[in-house]
């Protein structure tokens, strides 16, 4: 998932897309495949996940090698990504071509990678990026789209810029759908966008995240945020009972304001983590699915676009390496665990019949082993800076406030830090140490809702050696201190 901005009205940012089977699951299901994460599953067994639970459309965050291999012969229909480091670059039409050969063409034969979109960077135009990537994105995508053009792929791929939500708002005075417009900032190049990609029959492609609406906003109305409750605003004698309806009718009209009203829409990201953060737990991400995915079966679409709406969720799998400068959750947005597993009974054609997913087969773990604190340890002086090393490289967004390692004591805080680093580091005996405040067990630790995680094996994983990697956020610890030892 890319990282979110939020929307002066309480029409927020949203994330991933989806479409629907009629039967097994909605026609046309897509999620993201996201890979930030320190131990990853191996390609081809998250393929099968995908094929295993009906899922048809695959989104990626680049054109990784290993990853197109083992999409290749699937049929999914795939989304490959440049990222915005990239942009910049594409913006030389002979590197555009280079990119399109190396990444498109090489793939398109019989039996090769079902490509039909390419993401042209992510979110570029957050306001927290402070304009990086405003001169950079429009050059890059006609680049792109001309370079497929010209290798005759025009006809069938077409590039589209993902972007957040916060790119479109109504005005404070007036917050309602009918008048939303693209922010002032950005309305040259959001025009250029919008007309060049009408040119080349591509859509429109948005990331809305009611979650977000939520998220540091507890005057926000709660039901509001899903699809089985909410007060409705009335806009021009419509009524909208959810902020997802609300938000996406904001860029219908935004679109409309800029003559280009009737152009499809992808949603790129859409979903609902499940640690985090206090309103980021199962129960809410089974209710905002369930009423989602009921909706997409039905085709209700919004108000202003009702009918079939193309959904992309987000996301497939947990990444513990995400930067969680947003906040913790982005860690947890997966519908699938860190290993593959399923989190919670989910029914993908949208009847409500819910059931736990196809996990991913033959997972290999490391060892049935913890690494805890050592009750008998007598220089404790030292504890804090060593959860704090634990913390900076690995995962310990579950410890913070409303989450579900929160009400862990002093003992479980450092324990759980001390595991999540010792995973990390492939169970390393030295991993444990911790200047003689860390043991090791064979016996699960495990406490309550907190899980104490055995990580899968994998030949890929961060080291502590590197802390320019996305796992050493120093700022993870200090979003902890506050309560890690009480």
């Amino acid at each position: 998932m890319g990282n979110s901005g939020f929307l002066a009205s309480i029409l927020l940012p949203t994330f991933l897309c989806i479409h629907l089977l009629s039967g097994g699951s909605v026609s046309g299901l897509g999620v993201n495949w996201g890979t930030m994460a320190t131990h990853k599953l191996p390609s081809e067994t998250v393929v099968q996940m995908l094929k295993d639970n009906g899922i048809t459309k695959v989104k990626l965050f680049d054109a990784d090698s290993k990853t197109m291999d083992a999409l290749a012969g699937s049929d999914l229909e795939v989304m490959v990504a440049i990222p915005n480091d990239q942009l910049l670059a594409m913006n030389s039409y002979d590197r555009a071509k280079q990119w399109v050969k190396k990444n498109i063409t090489t793939y398109n034969f019989k039996g090769g990678v079902n490509i039909k979109y390419v993401a042209v960077g992510n979110e570029p135009f957050l306001t927290s990026y402070n304009g990086s990537f405003i001169n950079n994105t429009f050059p890059a995508l006609q680049n792109i789209q001309n370079a497929l053009n010209d290798a005759g792929v025009g006809d069938t791929i077409k590039a589209t810029v993902p972007l957040n939500a916060d790119v479109y708002s109504s005005p404070e005075s007036n917050p309602v759908p009918s008048a939303g417009r693209f922010r002032t900032d950005i309305s040259g190049p959001m025009s250029q966008i919008v007309n060049f990609l009408a040119k080349n029959s591509a859509p429109f492609s948005v990331n809305i995240y009611p979650f977000l609406s939520l998220y540091g906003n507890d005057d926000f109305p709660f039901n509001y945020a899903f699809f089985d409750g909410g007060n409705p605003i009335v806009d021009n004698g419509i009524q909208y009972t959810n902020v997802f309806d609300a938000n996406f009718d904001t860029l219908v009209s935004a679109l409309k304001a800029v003559g280009h009203g009737d152009m499809p829409i992808i949603i790129g990201e859409v979903g609902w983590p499940t640690d985090g953060d206090k309103n980021a737990n199962m129960a809410n991400a089974q209710r905002f699915y369930n009423g989602l995915l009921a909706r997409l079966a039905a085709k209700t679409g919004t108000p202003l676009r009702p009918g079939y709406i193309e959904v992309y969720l987000f996301g497939l799998i947990d990444e513990d390496a995400k930067s969680i400068a947003p906040g913790n959750f982005e860690r947890h947005w997966g519908i699938f665990r860190y290993d593959g597993q399923p989190k919670f009974p989910l029914d993908l054609s949208g009847q409500n019949q819910n059931k736990f997913l196809t996990g991913a087969n033959a997972v290999k773990y490391l060892p049935q082993q913890w690494c805890t604190f050592n009750p008998n340890a007598k220089d404790v002086g030292k504890l804090v800076d060593n959860i704090n090393y634990a913390c900076t490289f690995a995962d310990c967004t579950a410890l913070g406030f409303g989450s579900s390692c929160n009400s862990l004591d002093a003992n479980g805080n450092a324990s759980y830090a001390f595991n999540m680093y010792y995973q990390v580091q492939n169970q390393k005996d030295m991993a444990c140490d911790f200047q003689g405040l860390g043991i090791i067990s064979t016996q699960n630790i495990s406490q309550g809702t907190c899980n104490f995680i055995i990580q899968i094996a994998s030949s890929s994983s961060f080291s502590s050696e590197n802390p320019s990697s996305s796992v050493a956020v120093l700022s993870i610890f200090t979003l902890l201190t506050s309560y890690l030892l009480f």
